[in-house]
């Protein structure tokens, strides 16, 4: 297909870059990039799945305040550093 396009100039700069780098011809860059651009835009519209936790039952007994049990870690831990130092003295 032939077309009449008018380039801004930085974006003619950055064809002129390209086709320096490559050895290509400005067509064959020209239609590089706007393949490229085209399908980077196609695949960013996409529609992702949606990210989902599944819940899991942790097995507690009734009646255990799972919000707690940093605590219950920070006492056993105490604990077991308490028992440490007296058999250290």
């Amino acid at each position: 297909m032939r077309t009449t396009v008018t380039l801004e100039p930085d974006v003619e700069q950055l064809l002129r870059d390209a086709m320096r780098r490559n050895g290509s011809s400005f067509k064959q860059t020209l239609n590089d990039a706007v393949r490229h651009g085209l399908l980077s835009l196609s695949s960013n519209q996409r529609p992702k799945k949606p990210f989902k936790v599944k819940a899991q039952n942790m097995g507690l007994k009734a009646g255990i305040d799972p919000s707690s049990l940093n605590r219950l870690v920070d006492e056993l831990e105490m604990d077991a550093v308490l028992e440490n130092q007296r058999r250290d003295e």
